[in-house]
């Protein structure tokens, strides 16, 4: 196959497959490029280092969680941000439950198992880990000031707080399913909870 166009992707694709089913460090590039076909060499070709390799990985799934987020607001009623926050909230439980179909175990968010093995341990990572986490953060806010701006939030509810709570609460209910603790089915459920939480009685409606 050599240096042909789709070898970075099917590198790519393969390693986001290794890595959600057995975790960063336990892969390593030789089976990452076996799983391919790819020779070693043209790995190197396209990535100097596994650390480059992760963060097209990241970008990866960066880009499919993005085109998730605006397909949910593009639900009936998307000038409503309030619909919009619980339909994030249903896309983000869908896209665990998919995982969890396809891996047969829930495998928890990319970005968090990746930042929970790298963060202090590849500044790359950790830095390029930490970009996605903000740009996420930034459409939650988009969402909560649109919420606000609409008058369905509750008098002081912050909607740039309420985007890092909704955040890290999704972290928080990734990590509690992991270890059997909860379930993917309520990863929404208690999204769900918090959104009507903060708006005004009737808002979601």
């Amino acid at each position: 196959m050599g240096r042909s166009s789709d070898a970075r992707e099917r590198l790519v694709r393969a390693a986001a497959r290794l890595f959600l089913a057995r975790g960063y460090q336990a892969v390593g590039v030789d089976e990452v490029c076996a799983a391919t076909g790819v020779p070693r060499g043209t790995f190197y070709y396209f990535f100097r280092s596994k650390s480059e390799l992760v963060n097209a990985v990241v970008d990866r799934h960066a880009l499919a969680l993005w085109a998730r987020l605006e397909a949910a607001g593009a639900v009936d009623g998307a000038d409503h941000a309030a619909r919009r926050l619980h339909a994030v909230a249903d896309a983000v439980g869908e896209i665990q439950a998919g995982f969890e179909l396809r891996f047969g175990a829930l495998v928890g968010c990319p970005f968090g198992t990746l930042a929970a093995e790298l963060a202090g341990a590849d500044e790359s990572v950790r830095e390029h880990l930490a970009s996605v986490f903000a740009d996420w953060e930034e459409r939650l806010a988009v969402l909560c000031r649109h919420a606000a701006d609409q008058g369905t939030l509750r008098p002081g509810v912050d909607p740039v707080l309420l985007a890092r709570i909704l955040l890290a609460q999704f972290q928080g209910m990734i990590l509690l399913a992991r270890t059997g603790r909860s379930t993917v089915a309520e990863i929404p459920a208690t999204l769900h909870q918090i959104i009507d939480s903060h708006l005004l009685e009737g808002a979601s409606t």
